[in-house]
């Protein structure tokens, strides 16, 4: 055995702690929420699980746009239209007496892989700041279109007649199921994302990220792989917005506004870039910090930018990358 050998062999044992560290994050953050509608009988239940809900449903939608921002480098400031979708999916079809959750889902599903896949062939031939541009101007398209719906309440939005169904029955309408609900779409496209991003698939899209025209040269075509990635990310973030419909009972054209997917891009920051549950780990801190902060004063939008802007000066990386160096 040589020398130079013997530092590789060694290797493998020494990279073991750090991967299964990796796990104790993502672990944490759902045994959080897991045990939380527990924690949430000791106060203000309702409310909580509202509060929690609606952080897992923009966690949600928050994972899918770190899909394209962390493994493949395609920041989308258009990407609320998708949460817009599902969310249009569900008031459209019950405003016609279509309320089963199954017909809904494959309705936000269809709709906005085909928007998805329209827009992503012809964004996705653009790159940087061109690239944001360009997903900003379709996600307003979108937002236009929806306020000019005079029959599904314009600019000023319509209230859902009721929650979801399955199979005829209301189990959404109990806000603890609805809550599970949620927590098990969390859980189960969680998984899903973590299995792809390993995947060949998953390797091809960081190839590419870091240098597309080696990925070309080996034969790889980047674009082919981060269209149907952006048509994935759609899909989950319309999931997102079936639920949020669901969890806020309402539907308006604010729900794809740009605010909306500038949120989304400062979780995925915030959190951190690239882990999946960075995203979900920054929804939770966005959201639970602007629920604070609004208890204080009405002007919390004066306080909650500086601190925003203090979070990505000093936190780089984000918020779980800092924990994770933290625990070593």
């Amino acid at each position: 055995m040589t020398d130079a050998a013997r530092p590789v062999q060694q290797s493998a044992p020494a990279d073991a702690p750090p991967n299964l560290r990796r796990l104790v994050m993502p672990i944490i953050v759902f045994a959080g929420l897991a045990i939380a509608p527990w924690l949430a009988q000791f106060g203000t239940e309702s409310f909580l699980l509202s509060l929690l809900t609606r952080v897992m449903v923009l966690g949600l939608a928050a994972l899918s746009l770190d899909l394209l921002i962390g493994y493949a480098g395609l920041v989308s400031f258009g990407h609320a239209a998708f949460i817009g979708i599902g969310a249009y999916s569900v008031g459209i079809l019950a405003s016609h007496g279509i309320n089963g959750i199954g017909l809904q889902v494959v309705a936000a599903l269809a709709v906005s892989a085909i928007f998805a896949a329209i827009t992503g062939a012809i964004s996705l031939r653009t790159r940087g700041v061109y690239f944001i541009m360009i997903t900003l101007a379709f996600g307003q398209m979108l937002f236009f279109l929806a306020t000019s719906l005079a029959a599904y309440g314009g600019d000023d939005g319509m209230n859902l007649p009721s929650r979801s169904l399955f199979f005829g029955f209301d189990p959404l309408d109990n806000d603890r199921m609805l809550y599970y609900t949620a927590f098990a779409t969390l859980g189960v496209v969680y998984l899903a994302c973590r299995m792809l991003v390993a995947s060949r698939f998953g390797r091809v899209l960081r190839g590419a990220r870091q240098n597309p025209v080696r990925m070309q040269a080996i034969g790889f075509s980047p674009y082919r792989y981060q269209l149907v990635l952006y048509v994935i990310a759609g899909m989950i973030a319309a999931l997102a917005g079936v639920l949020l419909a669901n969890t806020s009972e309402f539907v308006s054209p604010a729900t794809m506004s740009w605010q909306r997917s500038g949120d989304l891009i400062f979780m995925v920051v915030l959190g951190g870039m690239g882990s999946l549950h960075g995203a979900i780990a920054g929804a939770i801190v966005f959201l639970l910090a602007e629920e604070v902060l609004a208890g204080f004063t009405e002007h919390w939008h004066i306080i909650f930018g500086p601190l925003l802007i203090l979070c990505v000066l000093y936190i780089r990386g984000g918020i779980t990358p800092l924990i994770e160096r933290t625990r070593r």
